[in-house]
């Protein structure tokens, strides 16, 4: 957490593209940006550009044994490593020593994870500390260099869900999801959005080094609270779909009494909550297989004091 006397430079950044295979916006950039690196250096910073599970993004696929985006925890890092180990856990335990190791002082600062959403909810941050001042600062500055484009942010940051995301091994982790795009094709207005919020946040990176005194802020953003499931038959089978009037509303008031599923017989299934809720991941094609028909959130707001590069004198 920064605090208003300082906190360090920002020196070693990655950007991970290729979490998920088929999710081509972020293997589409880091691809270019391996080749043509200018376009991302920063005075004062190493920024690297990686592809975290080439295999996937070989075949086109989210995953070649399981989900990648799931691992970083200490059960999976922990591993011995032997011929059986399963592609994405070797995998997490080289990213790991690469970039962390997680939970370390020399951990990576900062790492962008690009990804690629079917459902519709435009440019996203994701944050995993409602206390990061560092990264609420950027997420503000992000947010006001996007406008009028709106850019939401997610925050994971909740006491029954626990996240071992990719970018986790870092000090300030960040994801960057833009859709709705199908998975395996790039889209040009999406790469475009994914585009300028890494830009965006390169420059704010490279401000904050330069030291310049970012004021007080607060932003709004939408807390994790649990996924809602697909209703399934005693075979598994889904029974039901995303409601029309739930289509492609992410972000949009879910209130009880409203319609999130229909079956094929033109029954309703109403939302049961008991409040308000802010839907997302509506209907995302990767989550069938979770069984997550969308994920509930609440609206918060969070704060973040007066930030300043600690290595700069007043």
């Amino acid at each position: 957490m920064a605090l208003s006397n300082g906190c360090s430079p920002v020196t070693r950044v990655a950007i991970f593209g290729g979490t998920h295979g088929n999710e081509l916006s972020g293997v589409f950039l880091v691809k270019h940006w391996l080749k043509h690196i200018g376009e991302i250096t920063r005075a004062g910073m190493e920024v690297t550009p990686f592809i975290t599970n080439p295999r996937a993004v070989e075949k086109c696929v989210r995953y070649i044994d399981v989900d990648l985006n799931r691992v970083f925890d200490d059960q999976h890092l922990r591993k011995e490593i032997t011929p059986t180990l399963l592609y994405e856990v070797r995998r997490a335990k080289e990213i790991n020593c690469r970039f962390g190791p997680k939970g370390s002082d020399q951990a990576y600062d900062v790492i962008f994870d690009l990804h690629n959403t079917t459902s519709h909810m435009g440019s996203t941050l994701i944050l995993e500390d409602s206390k990061d001042d560092f990264v609420i600062h950027m997420s503000h500055y992000i947010q006001n260099s996007m406008a009028p484009l709106q850019c939401t942010v997610l925050l994971l940051d909740h006491p029954g869900m626990k996240y071992s995301t990719t970018r986790s091994i870092s000090k300030h982790p960040v994801g960057v999801e833009v859709g709705p795009q199908a998975h395996g094709i790039v889209r040009a207005d999406i790469l475009d959005q994914m585009r300028r919020i890494v830009k965006y946040a390169l420059d704010f990176i490279q401000y904050f080094n330069e030291g310049r005194v970012f004021a007080p802020c607060s932003i709004n953003a939408y807390q994790v609270l649990e996924k809602e499931v697909y209703p399934r038959d005693e075979n598994g089978d889904l029974i039901a779909c995303i409601h029309s009037k739930l289509q492609d509303c992410d972000w949009q008031e879910l209130n009880p009494g409203d319609p999130i599923f229909v079956t094929p017989d033109c029954k309703e299934i109403m939302y049961k909550g008991e409040s308000t809720i802010y839907p997302t991941f509506i209907n995302e094609a990767a989550y069938y297989e979770k069984n997550h028909a969308f994920t509930k959130t609440q609206k918060v707001t969070l704060q973040a004091q007066t930030l300043r590069c600690s290595s700069i004198q007043q």
